[in-house]
């Protein structure tokens, strides 16, 4: 579709002027003035700021220990100071924050790679090298961020930068040259496609920031219109691994990766065509690519999650204002709309993404200005694509993933359900820690979060030895049928095939909503494996009595068919997870007594 479009450009590309340079300065002056003043005092934070050191050793730790963030927080935070700087000195354009700003540029371009060491590899899914070879840069998800965020640097001080020195501009685009370009053009990394290897967020993510680079540079004709041609159809490859009904396989949270980065890519391509890419807008997947954050929002901070996705999925802003203006989707702009006007930090501070920061500043005045009151209409669906069934009345909203065990971020989770009541989650999906080696790493399903038995879901027993959820394609969920009407939704499936076990002969599970009433979850099990346990993972503490179960002040538990429960705390000791529970979570398991257990949510 997108490549298909770039063959028919017959015109010259335009030159890229999304946003004013500093120099143009009646837009800058425009801005609210108290906008301004934010801007500028979160540039003050980084005046005479000491830019953290990245040492050899640095780098080495991921191979060595597995930690991932000692590294990566101190990289992060050289991009978020200069940002922050570069906006200020926008603003106020007094020169006050150039120095800070050059120091930021210098210590980057110093850098012997821009790349994480958690991705310091050629080939997809190989060990990582313990240090980066310099004389093969690697384009991963922060090299090619970097590379926006200092070629977004640039554009916007251009004027000023080179009053100091043209030498500064001369610095950023040979290390773009040498980093990205060349590469770029002369290597294929797995992210770009091939219309054959799965894709996922790496793909329009790269792909973004490989576009924000080379647009805002003076490269020659032949070597953008190359750039441009060769992002189309990765575009095309990463469209191509999604349903037209729009479902992000890799959750709310990662959505910002992958829908936000495809828009803000057709957004690129028509700055610099005359919109020529206009057209895309209207394609029914793309508008329900849009959609999607509306239908998987549960309610204030929370959504729908599964995988590696957390239930606090962050707060909507300018990327999702935008891309529902551009597909004429009135309900995402209220909505994004309103989530900016609630959000702790509106300006986006802790962001990386330069372009992003850019783009909240020009849009804050028109979010601003809607009502804040919008009242979203969150909507019952099916996403068949994926296998996300989400069933919603005036207190409940109930989520099933059915679908396979082959998702992007995959936890091994088919059947599992998640139930909000009043807003505020009851039955859990927990999400996943700090990533660290071992996450993307063949070991990656050792880790607790990964586990069926720590989802919603059976286990069974061959003595002492459990038999979980297996990750791949073939572990699926069969014979999975829906229905929706106004009084009750339902789901049914068959989970036994998730499972790598044939003495596990059926496992159907069935999840009624009745709306206005209650969740009812049925399991009927056949199979030789005489023991079953059924994990229920929740937020708010489980308290057993002889007639039900109270979630805290939440609602009640009934169950039926079961011989023994027994209740576990789990500490929520990791930082991440802190982000979404912020005191322990509590596992229940629930031992099934012959073949039938139903559960009943009030």
């Amino acid at each position: 579709m997108i490549t298909e479009l770039a063959n028919n450009i017959n015109k010259p590309l335009l030159n890229f002027h999304p946003y004013p340079q500093a120099s143009e300065r009646d837009q800058w002056e425009a801005l609210p003035e108290d906008l301004k003043e934010r801007i500028i005092q979160n540039g003050e934070v980084y005046l005479d700021f000491d830019y953290p050191s990245l040492t050899a050793a640095d780098f080495m730790e991921f191979t060595r220990t597995g930690n991932r963030n000692r590294y990566e927080d101190k990289q992060f935070l050289r991009r978020i100071a200069l940002d922050s700087l570069v906006l200020a000195e926008c603003v106020e354009h007094k020169g006050r924050f150039l120095d800070d700003i050059i120091n930021g540029l210098y210590v980057i371009c110093e850098e012997n790679a821009w790349h994480l060491p958690a991705h310091n590899s050629y080939i997809r899914d190989t060990p990582q090298f313990i240090l980066p070879d310099v004389t093969r840069p690697v384009i991963d998800l922060f090299a090619a961020e970097t590379a926006s965020v200092v070629s977004i640097a640039e554009y916007l001080l251009r004027q000023e930068l080179f009053d100091i020195s043209p030498f500064l501009s001369e610095m950023i685009n040979k290390n773009l040259k040498e980093r990205i370009f060349t590469p770029y053009l002369q290597e294929h990394f797995w992210w770009m496609g091939d219309g054959f290897s799965q894709m996922n967020n790496w793909t329009i993510w790269c792909t973004q920031n490989i576009l924000l680079s080379a647009f805002s540079r003076d490269l020659p004709k032949e070597e953008k219109e190359s750039i441009m041609n060769k992002a189309v159809k990765s575009m095309d490859y990463f469209l191509s691994e999604y349903g037209d009904d729009g479902c992000c396989d890799e959750g709310a949270q990662y959505f910002r990766h992958a829908g936000l980065c495809l828009f803000n890519c057709l957004f690129l391509l028509n700055e610099i065509t005359d919109h020529a890419f206009s057209s895309v807008y209207k394609s029914v997947k793309i508008k329900n690519i849009a959609s999607y954050i509306i239908n998987v929002h549960v309610d204030d901070v929370y959504y729908v999650n599964f995988a590696d996705c957390s239930p606090v999925a962050g707060r909507c802003g300018a990327r999702e204002f935008l891309f529902g203006k551009m597909t004429g989707n009135q309900e995402l702009m209220a909505f994004a709309a309103s989530d900016y006007q609630n959000s702790d930090d509106p300006l986006t501070l802790k962001e990386n993404n330069l372009f992003y920061r850019l783009q909240t500043i020009f849009t804050h005045s028109e979010m601003m200005s809607w009502d804040k009151t919008s009242n979203i209409n969150h909507k019952d669906i099916w996403y068949e694509s994926v296998g996300i069934f989400i069933s919603r009345d005036d207190h409940f909203c109930l989520a099933v993933k059915a679908g396979d065990n082959n998702d992007s971020h995959n936890h091994n989770d088919t059947g599992s359900i998640t139930i909000y009541k009043d807003g505020l989650p009851l039955l859990i999906d927990v999400g996943v820690e700090t990533y660290s080696k071992k996450t993307f790493s063949p070991d990656r399903y050792e880790i607790w979060t990964m586990q069926s038995c720590y989802h919603n879901l059976p286990t069974f027993f061959n003595g002492d030895i459990q038999i979980l959820q297996k990750d791949g394609e073939e572990y699926m969920a069969k014979q999975i049928t829906h229905q929706f009407s106004p009084t009750e939704n339902r789901i049914s499936m068959d989970l036994s095939s998730a499972y790598p076990d044939e003495r596990i002969q059926s496992y159907l599970r069935t999840a009624i909503h009745k709306k206005g009433n209650e969740i009812v979850i049925t399991d009927h099990y056949e199979g030789s494996l005489r023991k079953a346990v059924l994990s229920l993972m929740f937020y708010e503490e489980p308290k057993v009595t002889e007639d039900f179960i109270s979630i805290g002040n939440l609602g009640k538990l009934f169950v039926t068919g079961s011989s023994s429960i027994q209740k576990e705390k789990i500490p929520i000791m990791d930082k991440r997870l802190q982000t979404a529970w912020k005191h322990d979570i509590y596992r229940l398991l629930i031992t099934m007594e012959h073949q039938d257990l139903m559960l009943k949510i009030q």
